[in-house]
Formats: structure tokens, sequence, C-alpha cells
């Protein structure tokens, strides 16, 4: 039993570029509604490293796709190879992945960056982020060789984390919510930036609602946090606030959501 086991564990994992194996064991593990890795190496490439539009240093990016119940559907990067973007990098993309899938909702979507504020000491959210841990198992299973490819060993995992700066968005077709996807690999703000872009370019930002106050783009960052004199932390107008970074660009310059 235990060699079958082990022989099915592998034929999913050559197989996983289809996503179809993994619905075939869980049928929660779906994701025929989200991009192929195929798909999503391209649309990164398309809007990522590009400073000037997107901020930050223009670093090579990773990026990671979830579905509704938190399975990885596709882990890609812009570099040559895995080395030219931050190794770390990797489960940070997944961890975004999964906070905007876990904490939005058919209606109501949260974006990592509007968690900034909320989490830290004193806010309404503090603890949040130590609330659904990485599956360390998942996260760092081998070969490396493969990370980022097709068949990238978080494929078809629930690798959990909670991540609270940007780069993380839910994903929404037409009337519906089907997972999330995470970038990481430059500033957190270049990372949204890039999140967003990414999104835009798959089609999956029939966004329906959220918090920021831009009724065009609902979970956008919100650069409203500003430093109070004898605090160590900056204070968030709105209370859904995110830092600015290196070279931070203008967040209302990027693509509206889709109605």
């Amino acid at each position: 039993m235990k060699k079958i086991i082990v022989k099915l564990a592998l034929v999913g994992s050559m197989a996983c570029a289809s996503q179809g194996v993994f619905a075939a064991i869980d049928p929660a593990a779906d994701c025929s509604q989200l991009p192929t890795w195929s798909v999503l190496q391209n649309k990164l490439a398309s809007v990522s490293p590009d400073k000037l539009t997107n901020g930050g240093f223009g670093l090579n990016m990773w990026v990671t796709v979830v579905n509704r119940d938190g399975y990885v559907c596709a882990v890609a990067y812009t570099g040559s190879d895995r080395n030219q973007q931050w190794p770390g990098s990797r489960i940070i993309s997944a961890q975004k992945a999964n906070t905007a899938n876990a904490f939005s909702l058919p209606g109501l979507a949260l974006s990592t960056a509007n968690l900034y504020t909320a989490v830290q000491p004193g806010g309404s959210l503090f603890g949040l982020q130590l609330s659904n841990p990485v599956d360390t198992a998942a996260a760092y299973a081998g070969p490396a060789a493969n990370y980022g490819q097709a068949i990238d060993p978080l494929v078809g995992q629930r690798v959990g984390g909670v991540n609270v700066f940007g780069g993380g968005l839910a994903l929404y077709a037409q009337g519906t919510l089907v997972g999330a996807i995470g970038v990481s690999g430059d500033t957190s703000c270049a990372d949204h930036n890039i999140a967003w872009r990414t999104r835009h370019a798959l089609g999956l930002d029939y966004v329906p609602g959220g918090v920021s106050g831009d009724a065009s783009r609902p979970d956008n960052i919100v650069f409203d946090v500003h430093t109070v004199p004898g605090l160590q932390i900056g204070v968030s107008a709105k209370g859904w606030g995110h830092p600015g970074c290196v070279n931070t660009t203008a967040a209302n310059l990027l693509p509206a959501t889709r109605i």
C-alpha cells in the first residue's frame, strides 16, 4: 500500500501541469477556473520587472496562485532560473495568495496590503498573522530544481500562511471568487502593483467591493499611514493603510477593476 501511495504522488507531481490530477484525488483541488502555469508565467513577465511603472528596485518576482479552497495551482517566476529571485519570496508569494483568499469574500475583497495596519499592536486584527501557520512540510519539499516550474512541489498542496503587506489579491471571475494571487520579490508596494497588473492581465479582477475608498479599485493599497509623535508605529487615517516604500508609485495609476 505504501508503494502505491508513493507512486500515485509521483505521478500526480509529474502530471500537475494539466491541473487535473489533484482534483481527481480531492475535488477541492480543482484549478480549472485559474490560469495554467504557462499563462501565469507569461502574464507575470508581461508586467514585471519595470520599476518605472511599478516602483521598487525592478527585481525579478515569484508568483503563486491558489484556488478558493487554498490549494496551490501554479508557482512561477520571471528570472532565467530560480536563483534570480529572492529564495524566501517563493513561500511569501504563497502566503500572500493564501491570505488574500482566506480573508476575502464573494462581496468583499481584502488585499494583503489592506491588512497591514489592523494587525499592528493595538490594531483590531492584532495576531491575525499568527492564525494560519505555514505547513513547512509542503513549503520546503523538494527537489528545489522544480521550484517555480509546472511541477513545483507546492502544486496540489495547501501551504497556508498569513502575510500582511502588499502583494496578495483575491481573484474574481465575473460574479465568482475563484482564489487569489500572491506576488513577492521586491518592495511590498511594488509587489502589490505587479500583482494588481498581473490580475488585470489575467482578466480576473471583477472585484465586487473593498475597503480602499476607491470604487474603481476597491482592494487597492492605501497610503494614509502617518507618524504620530511618541508612537513607534504609524497610524492609518482609515484603518486599512500601508506604509510607503522605496520608489513608491501612485496607486491611482493602476488599472481600474472590471465591473
